[in-house]
């Protein structure tokens, strides 16, 4: 517990800090502090709500421990003994969170928005096919959480599929909730353009990259080239008469994005320029991560994205997550959005 007391202290402070500023009436004039100070300020409760909660524990295993040694019946000293150990794993757990919690709040990422990436992989029209369905199965359940959406950039497919698609989320506990569907997500069922019934696999990726805040990474005009294109639909005919499509080259890394979605260039070269935020911020910290030869690289990048993760089997109407080692049923009420059951179940991965 004494090794986060100093930080709580300061935590605290910043708190009361906080509440201080969002008490002066001229605040509201002022929307965009407002609502990062709102922000802060619930994101620093999540972190003195679940030191509370590991205090009340500590707290109840000394009044345990004063049992033990108080020379009590048999029975009740056994009570204890049990209620010490429950109690102890309880206290791990917290302060497993504690530190997942300050550890974020000390890299000073903005948890409550991500970019999601989405892109088919082998199998033809069927991944395309495949990463739509994966797009819609997110979609619904953002929806479902109260969480805003917005495409960011989009590339269809002849069927209506999806070579690529990456869109924004943001609202509670966002990244919490989605971190862990990062990955190869592989799927197995006979293809609505499959005449001899026979079952086909298919890949998609999905990545999960946090939306840093503008103070995270600086991009200089001066390292970027921006062109202009028509925006074009499936088969790569043009849509758009004007050059309203965005793509945007970072020349320091060589990273290309685009963004297509919108019918003004200005929002469309928004959308790209946060794609490309996200992009070198994920650079950073994969580089950050392999500075550290002793530790795994988890939750970041590449190594993720080639690990297949989940197997969706629609012939056994099953979805298997590999890294638990468990298996899902009603596959169509998941594809629907309904993840909770699989999210839940990953609460406590770890790579």
């Amino acid at each position: 517990m004494s090794d986060f007391i100093s930080e709580i202290e300061n935590i605290k402070n910043e708190y009361e800090s906080i509440l201080n500023e969002l008490s002066n009436p001229d605040i509201i004039s002022d929307l965009e502090r407002f609502e990062e100070l709102s922000k802060k300020k619930k994101s620093l409760e999540k972190i003195l709500d679940k030191y509370n909660e590991l205090e009340e524990i500590e707290k109840q295993i000394e009044e345990n421990k004063i049992i033990l040694i108080s020379g009590e019946e048999p029975e009740i000293l056994s009570l204890a003994e049990i209620e010490i150990t429950q109690l102890k794993e309880k206290e791990e757990s917290l302060k497993k969170e504690l530190e997942n919690l300050l550890k974020k709040e000390k890299e000073g990422l903005d948890f409550s928005s991500i970019i999601v990436e989405i892109r088919a992989g082998t199998g033809g029209e069927e991944a395309c096919l495949f990463a739509a369905d994966l797009y819609r199965m997110y979609s619904k359940f953002a929806n479902s959480q109260g969480w805003k959406q917005k495409v960011l950039d989009s590339h269809p497919s002849e069927l209506n599929g999806f070579k690529e698609i990456i869109f924004e989320l943001s609202g509670d506990d966002v990244y919490e909730k989605m971190k862990n569907e990062a990955g190869v997500h592989r799927i197995q069922r006979i293809p609505e353009t499959e005449k001899s019934g026979r079952v086909h696999t298919s890949t998609a990726t999905v990545a999960i990259l946090p939306k840093p805040k503008s103070t995270d990474i600086k991009i200089k005009p001066d390292d970027i080239k921006i062109d202009y294109f028509r925006s074009s639909g499936p088969g790569g005919q043009n849509v758009n008469k004007r050059e309203t499509a965005v793509r945007i080259t970072h020349i320091p890394t060589g990273i290309v994005v685009s963004s297509q979605t919108e019918r003004n260039q200005l929002k469309n070269k928004e959308n790209a320029l946060s794609i490309l935020a996200a992009r070198l911020l994920e650079k950073k910290q994969e580089e950050e991560f392999s500075k550290i030869a002793d530790k795994r690289k988890t939750q970041i990048g590449k190594a993720k994205r080639a690990e297949k993760i989940r197997t969706y089997n629609f012939p056994q109407n099953r979805i298997t997550d590999h890294r638990i080692k468990k298996n899902f049923h009603n596959i169509e009420d998941i594809m629907e959005g309904n993840l909770e059951p699989i999210i839940e179940s990953l609460k406590d991965y770890s790579d």
